[in-house]
């Protein structure tokens, strides 16, 4: 009997299952995510699952974890300082493929060198010019990223940067053809550059998880979920957090998929700060072909095909003054709720809350408190911000006792997006509350909250609504709504080929959306969704049945929704792909491209034999280290060619080689 541990690092809780063989939930718990600390929270899940089940935590013979931190991060745009180290390609490509947006202000440099379609040397690499911008920025960033010209034809350069860069400063280095194999320049210096802001992070996590586990007495070796539902080892995951993006939502599907058996359904798991959509087509998870995009930015990362949006229990509540009535819009960043920062500081939130609600004007910080993040890294923060992060100290303040000029609006939100500091307000979770549809936190502070915010004036100089409960049903609605579009959303983008449009537009065209109501008038207009969405996430039974009215389709909400990450975190596979090109640079030469440098051959078949068995040897390894049992390995070959004067001439070929197995677990 082999008993595994699954654990779900989310933005609000985490979850902790024990699997019995594979086959059932034995016992399930969750903890509050402690943001400044996420290994409390997972001792507080781990823990409290062994209690309610009994079990040793020496009998455990796996452990795994899945965790939406990397995912939140992008969309919330936090993560660590990095530098950029981007060779053989043009200044405005920062600009044009939105690396400078990605970069938020942190330094960067281009240099010459690179090389070319066929992996000769283009232009000699800029050594000198690397050292400058070395020792200007090696102390002032966590992490470098490195991106060069044709690097997955010739990483050469790329490998003499990480070398200067280890040299130098002894900072990670995160190499763009390590993380991807594929051609597109820009795309994977993006790749590489949200990798180098991830690793603090998520090495963070592991470790301090692992020496959770340890403490507890787990000592079964720890799993991490790749974007792609695969289960790779911890040390793995912190040398390429950037495949950790969409681990929590891909392990969602994963768990989904073994709850219900559905072969044909849309997943929809919402969080505190994400919902994420994904299609189960033939009881598999799709892999996007263009690779995983989270937020605005889209990588080279393999992941399930998901759309995530800024929308969950925790989404910041934005007033909107326009038209007569007002209205609100929820996302995409995330909030502690009132209700909740109201549990760890009663007496200041409560005693705010009073005083802002005796004015009788409605003030612009109402109801809105800030307070700082321990324990995280202090890189790359100006004088302005410095100043607010003292002020702040280590309490709970009211936001307006904080900011004193507009101009440290920005400053304020430079540190929010550093992870340093915390914003709280009213979110849906709150409004959740005022409603008594859930009472895990401070129900008190939450009308209140509530009230404030009902207290804005709309266009037609109106209460946006007289009491706490009609402002928490508004609340709710929206939450509703902006689900159903992002289910949508989905569905459109999934039926490309059926309908001309962006997805987006057509989820919110009127014809849609009249349709959704049954119009009747002169034209008759039925519209919905054709097919089941399982609905996953704590909140899912709170939220998803009236989500599912609204789209007319059935609504799956299986037993263990709210634990379904961990769920899947447990259940995966082990699986390891790699990938190689040969290219043909003139007749009768077939080139091989790799790490080491291109290898010509004379014989296609050659080229291809040598390629596979060197991508099936790596595979089979990164299998191993990750701790797969009973590997299995399949190859496809892509072989691409042209008809030239009467015969086909080879052109290129791409060869992939995957290993998987199950996790070898302790006995």
């Amino acid at each position: 009997m082999a008993l595994l541990l699954g654990v779900d690092t989310g933005g609000t809780y985490t979850d902790a299952v024990i699997i019995r063989d594979e086959r059932e939930v034995i016992a399930s718990a969750k903890a509050l995510t402690t943001r400044h600390d996420l290994a409390i929270g997972v001792g507080g899940a781990v823990r409290a699952v062994l209690a309610q089940s009994g079990v040793s935590p020496a009998d455990i013979a796996l452990a795994s974890l899945s965790t939406t931190l990397a995912t939140n991060a992008l969309v919330e745009g936090q993560g660590g300082r990095v530098a950029l180290v981007y060779i053989g390609f043009k200044e405005r490509d920062l600009e044009t493929h939105g690396l400078l947006e990605a970069l938020k202000g942190d330094p960067h440099v281009v240099l010459a060198g690179g090389h070319n379609h066929a992996g000769g040397e283009a232009v000699p690499f800029d050594e000198d010019g690397l050292r400058v911008f070395l020792a200007e920025h090696g102390a002032g960033v966590g992490g470098f990223a490195v991106a060069s010209q044709f690097a997955t034809r010739n990483p050469a350069h790329e490998l003499r940067a990480m070398a200067l860069v280890a040299e130098m400063t002894g900072r990670p280095v995160s190499a763009s053809h390590q993380l991807s194999a594929k051609l597109n320049g820009p795309k994977r210096a993006m790749t590489a550059v949200l990798n180098a802001r991830l690793i603090g992070m998520i090495d963070r996590l592991i470790g301090r998880a692992e020496d959770i586990l340890r403490e507890i007495g787990v000592s079964a070796p720890l799993m991490v979920v790749r974007g792609d539902g695969a289960l790779i080892s911890s040390a793995q995951a912190r040398e390429r957090p950037i495949e950790t993006i969409l681990s929590g939502p891909a392990a969602s599907i994963v768990g989904a998929r073994w709850m219900t058996g559905a072969d044909h359904a849309l997943v929809s798991d919402i969080g505190g700060t994400t919902t994420d959509v994904a299609l189960l087509k033939d009881g598999r998870p799709a892999i996007d072909p263009a690779g995983a995009r989270v937020g605005k930015y889209r990588t080279m990362v393999e992941a399930v095909a998901m759309r995530t949006t800024g929308l969950g229990g925790d989404s910041e509540v934005h007033f909107l003054s326009e038209g007569l009535q007002g209205g609100v819009s929820l996302g995409p960043r995330r909030l502690v709720p009132v209700s909740l920062i109201a549990v760890d500081a009663p007496e200041v939130v409560h005693d705010t809350l009073d005083a802002q609600m005796r004015s009788t004007m409605p003030g612009e910080f109402d109801g809105r408190f800030v307070r700082a993040v321990a324990g995280q890294t202090m890189e790359g923060i100006g004088p302005r911000e410095e100043v607010l992060l003292e002020r702040i100290g280590t309490a709970v303040l009211p936001l307006g006792d904080v900011l004193r000029s507009r101009i440290e609006t920005g400053a304020l939100k430079r540190l929010v997006e550093r992870g340093l500091v915390q914003m709280s307000g009213v979110t849906p979770s709150d409004a959740s509350h005022v409603l008594g549809l859930t009472d895990s936190w401070d129900a008190d502070a939450a009308r209140k909250a509530m009230a404030l915010f009902g207290r804005r004036r709309t266009g037609a100089g109106d209460r946006l609504a007289p009491e706490p409960e009609v402002m928490a049903r508004m609340i709710i609605s929206q939450l509703e709504h902006q689900t159903a579009l992002a289910l949508l959303e989905t569905a459109f983008a999934e039926e490309e080929t059926q309908f001309e449009g962006d997805a987006a537009v057509l989820a919110r065209h009127v014809l849609m959306q009249r349709g959704l109501g049954g119009h009747r008038g002169l034209v008759r207009i039925e519209t919905g969704l054709a097919v089941p969405v399982i609905g996953l996430g704590a909140s899912a039974s709170t939220y998803y049945p009236a989500v599912g009215v609204r789209l007319g389709c059935e609504m799956i909400l299986p037993e263990h929704a709210g634990v379904a990450n961990a769920i899947g975190a447990v259940v995966g596979r082990v699986t390891m792909r790699e990938t190689g090109t040969v290219t043909s640079p003139s007749e009768g030469k077939y080139r091989v491209h790799l790490v080491e440098g291109p290898q010509d051959f004379v014989e296609s078949e050659a080229a291809l034999e040598m390629l596979e068995g060197v991508l099936r040897a790596r595979a089979i390894t990164a299998a191993e280290a990750a701790g797969a049992a009973d590997i299995q390995v399949s190859v496809v070959r892509d072989v691409r060619s042209a008809g030239v004067e009467g015969r086909e001439v080879f052109v290129e070929a791409e060869v992939t080689v995957e290993a998987s197995g199950r996790p070898r677990v302790a006995v």
